[in-house]
């Protein structure tokens, strides 16, 4: 053993004794100040008795939480992960419990309760000593970031030569967002990367339109699986199956990745040693954790979309430190939302129920979860990763996208993408960080806020149905009353009853099923079988179309059309077709360049709504009217949420090699295609054997022969 190997094994056993000494004590000073916990006998002790006492049970408890921990999170895999994350306090207390009663001094004993906390304090400042040794040594520190990947690395291929690619999205970040963020100083790693503290720039930021459906489910299909063909939003209904698919609905999702597959004739962007992490679908990766799209085989062993929570929480420190902070983050919003309600914030949504939670799995089990298996990834070696972080998307729902609540979050992914270029340093091969956004989010109310009524309620006045008293004693209430009773050639009568339609001569009529996504509303007609035209819309509710569009809060809409093909309807009488759009936008003008082609191409979709419904937009502050409850919303047109980014290193290529603006998440796809070409050669079809992708067919992946092995 030569004098470097002894001396990276005496520094370990010293942090080793150094951990257990405050450990130790940490374990002495709890048993003084908490009363249900004591390190002596009944009859009294020395103080070297007690000392040996807590030294014994500190390393009993050490030991058991190295050995046994592991073992119990592995047996734990199917427990949903936030019970997981709850669950770490108690098992930890239990490890303690046992710590204690092997004590072969028979002394001491601790109330389960209480045991709760000592373990909980033990093991964060176990992990806090630990690390604030490691820090000081390049080489402990190499070594502890390496056992996050060890079992992946021992048991998977040897590592390429090339670098490796790590694409980051920062779900919901707009692009000038994101700018905001760095001139403010609230993202100081994205700052130098750009050379806004007066260094080098090591990467270039480009901004990308998303499509009309700008939503995580649509884009992040096309990024990651070159089509989002017939995506036409996040929630819509399919007449031919009789169902409503949702793209954050694991069947919806397997069902989406299957259709893209089919579409495309390819595995998707991670074929070649990937790996997917807190994603909708694969991307065709190997490894997957956190899909939704294999969360319905959670039984198989090889496609558990929980698998990644184990490289995490079998660290009891880790598992604490994230429980920790999820309380942290519970009590932290509980506080905001009770600042804005008292502060009578506008706008505002209702943020009680179980929103504090959701939101602390976004902003810490999620984010923690996904940086540590990216971490791990990046250790092992893999090609290429793809990674969601979700955290500032659910925040600015309910915050606002440019509120001081969502630029705190930026603050902490900031700092995630700090720990992930670190870890980058001591990865076997070198690596390209790419960081992306998916959509941004636009501002506003939401449409029953300023109206009083939903977009449901519209509908429903418009085709004659009864509508909620709460709807019909509203100012727009009584509008969209005597916008029905004008399309339909009647006096305008306060106390005349609406209209309601005949039953058709099989029977009653159903009622339109009405969906909404973001500032985008889809309205469907489901007894009947074919997309709907203007015509037919017309004649079953003549007042249906003027009601949708003059009212204030509709921006256009979309219908088929007998005569034109499709037509954007608009306020006072406006009818604009789909080919006359590029010399007379009529209603798309306030929505800018390139509207007009988002809306063409959706309307190609065969799974396109019988109304298609796009809210008022004021370009002049950029806010939007959403149809859900969120004052930051995104899956239609209108303002920053079509404005994603790409932030890329300047060694690739520029994103628009022509210098035109990259348009839609297909066009991201063969951008990011075209830099792992740049990363690790070019790209030679093979067969793919695999019995998920329900297919074999050609999956592109990487010659190994010709490869770039720059940095």
């Amino acid at each position: 053993m030569g004098g470097g190997r002894w001396r990276r094994v005496a520094s370990q056993i010293g942090r080793s004794v150094a951990v257990w000494a405050v450990s130790t004590l940490t374990m002495l000073v709890l048993a003084g100040i908490l009363p249900d916990f004591r390190l002596q006998s009944p009859d009294g002790d020395s103080a070297t008795d007690i000392a040996v006492t807590a030294a014994v049970g500190a390393g009993a408890f050490g030991l058991l939480s190295a050995l046994v921990w592991p073992l119990l999170v592995r047996l734990l895999l199917l427990v949903p992960a936030l019970v997981l994350g709850l669950l770490v306090f108690f098992l930890n207390g239990g490890l303690l419990l046992l710590a204690i009663d092997i004590n072969p001094a028979g002394r001491g004993g601790v109330a389960p309760e209480t045991a709760v906390v000592v373990a909980a304090v033990m093991s964060a400042v176990a992990s806090a000593t630990g690390g604030a040794l490691a820090v000081r040594d390049d080489d402990a520190y190499r070594r502890r970031l390496y056992r996050l990947a060890d079992r992946r690395r021992r048991s998977g291929p040897p590592c390429p030569g090339g670098p490796g690619t790590v694409f980051l999205q920062l779900d919901g970040v707009g692009h000038d967002v994101l700018l905001d963020a760095v001139d403010a100083g609230a993202m100081p790693t994205v700052a130098r990367w750009l050379g806004r503290d007066g260094s080098s720039a090591t990467h270039r930021l480009a901004p990308w339109r998303t499509d009309w459906s700008s939503q995580t489910g649509a884009s992040q299909l096309g990024i990651l699986h070159g089509s989002n063909h017939d995506v036409p939003a996040f929630r819509w209904f399919e007449k031919d199956s009789g169902e409503v698919v949702v793209c954050n609905r694991p069947t919806s999702a397997a069902q989406l990745q299957r259709r893209a597959i089919e579409h495309t004739g390819d595995g998707g962007l991670l074929t070649f040693d990937g790996a997917s992490r807190g994603n909708l679908f694969s991307g065709g990766a190997d490894e997957q954790a956190l899909v939704l799209s294999i969360a319905t085989r959670r039984r198989s062993k090889e496609h558990r979309s929980r698998s990644g929570y184990f490289a995490y929480f079998s660290d009891p420190a880790n598992a604490v430190r994230t429980a920790m902070s999820f309380v942290a983050e519970v009590c932290r919003e509980i506080g905001q939302s009770t600042r804005a309600r008292v502060h009578k914030v506008r706008p505002r949504v209702s943020r009680g129920g179980l929103y504090p939670f959701v939101r602390a799995f976004a902003t810490v089990v999620e984010r923690d979860v996904v940086v540590a298996a990216v971490m791990g990834d990046m250790l092992a070696g893999r090609t290429a990763v793809y990674a969601d972080l979700v955290a500032y998307d659910e925040v600015s729902h309910h915050s606002g996208p440019g509120s001081r609540d969502a630029a705190k979050v930026l603050q902490r992914l900031d700092r995630s993408l700090a720990l992930i270029e670190k870890v980058a340093e001591h990865a076997p091969r070198k690596y390209r960080i790419v960081v992306l956004s998916d959509h941004g989010q636009s501002p506003g109310e939401t449409f029953r806020a300023r109206y009083g009524l939903t977009l449901g309620d519209l509908v429903r006045a418009g085709c004659g149905l009864p509508v909620p008293r709460r709807a019909q004693r509203t100012r727009s209430g009584a509008e969209a009353r005597n916008t029905v009773r004008a399309a339909l050639h009647r006096p305008v009568e306060e106390g005349a009853e609406q209209q309601r339609p005949a039953d058709t001569p099989t029977g009653r009529r159903s009622e339109p099923i009405v969906l909404a996504s973001g500032n985008l509303g889809l309205v469907s007609f489901p007894d009947v079988r074919h997309r709907m035209t203007r015509e037919e819309i017309d004649a079953r509710y003549p007042a249906l179309l003027p009601t949708l569009a003059n009212h204030p809060g509709i921006g256009f809409l979309l219908v088929r059309s007998q005569r034109h093909g499709g037509v954007v309807l608009g306020a006072r009488g406006a009818e604009i077709p789909l080919d006359r759009l590029d010399e007379e936008p009529g209603p798309l003008a306030p929505f800018g360049p390139g509207a007009a082609d988002a809306v063409r191409r959706t309307h190609s979709f065969p799974h396109t709504a019988d109304i298609m419904v796009n809210s008022f937009h004021d370009p002049v502050d950029g806010e939007v009217l959403a149809f859900e409850e969120q004052i930051g919303s995104h899956g239609g047109l209108g303002g920053a949420q079509s404005r994603a980014f790409l932030l890329s290193p300047v060694v690739l290529s520029a994103p628009a090699e022509d210098g035109t603006e990259v348009v839609g998440a297909e066009h991201v796809h063969r951008v990011l295609r075209r830099w792992l070409r740049e990363s690790n050669g070019p790209q030679v079809p093979v067969e793919d054997p695999r019995p998920e992708t329900g297919r074999g067919g050609p999956f592109p992946v990487p010659d190994p022969v010709v490869q770039d092995k720059s940095a």
